[in-house]
């Protein structure tokens, strides 16, 4: 058994305006758990997460930021040194959309334009109040040249998916990692360039 001496430790962090549903998905994602109350998280909070994969443990550090902006200058801070970022935003909230790109220059000059990062559109299960439709969110994801999930913290759709996939792309670049083969990766001459990446 592995006495954990292999372990690899990746940073991954959630990123987003306000009330996207940051605190939901890592909820969901840890404990399988969803809490209807809205409380926005004051600075940034913090869980851990071990998987078991090809043969060696990985544990994930997750830091749900503030989406606040009076604690901008404090979430940033704690994109330095990140491996993996998922950026959020609220598909009935067109201004949450509107400012990915914003989160993705934070990201570029707080964590580098080489760093992992995975685009959600959250709450899809509020199709009724829907105002950023899913080719939206695709075209800026394919822009940008990274991995794009509609996802719902309450019904469980596509979380373990959207995490799954920022991990693998990050443990991709591990030389010491065997790469799936069944994961499609675009190709840069296939991207646009967006995002300042």
């Amino acid at each position: 058994m592995d006495d954990g001496s292999d372990c690899l430790v990746l940073k991954i962090i959630l990123v987003g305006d306000s009330l996207v549903g940051k605190t939901c998905i890592l909820q969901r994602y840890i404990d399988n758990t969803f809490d209807h109350s809205y409380m926005s998280t004051i600075g940034i909070d913090f869980k851990v997460k071990t998987l078991h994969l090809n043969g060696r443990f990985v544990k994930l550090q997750i830091w749900d930021t503030a989406g606040q902006e009076r604690f901008h200058s404090i979430s940033t801070r704690y994109f330095r040194g990140a491996h993996g970022l998922l950026i959020i935003y609220d598909i009935t909230n067109a201004l949450s959309f509107d400012n990915v790109t914003g989160w993705m220059k934070d990201v570029n000059a707080n964590a580098g334009e080489n760093v992992d990062r995975v685009i959600l559109g959250n709450k899809c299960d509020l199709e009724e109040t829907r105002v950023v439709s899913k080719e939206r969110g695709e075209k800026l994801a394919w822009e940008c040249g990274v991995h794009f999930f509609e996802t719902s913290a309450k019904n469980n759709i596509n979380i373990e998916k959207a995490f799954s996939a920022l991990v693998e792309g990050i443990m991709n670049k591990s030389s010491s990692y065997t790469p799936r083969t069944d994961v499609v990766n675009l190709k840069k001459s296939d991207r646009k360039k967006c995002c300042n990446r």
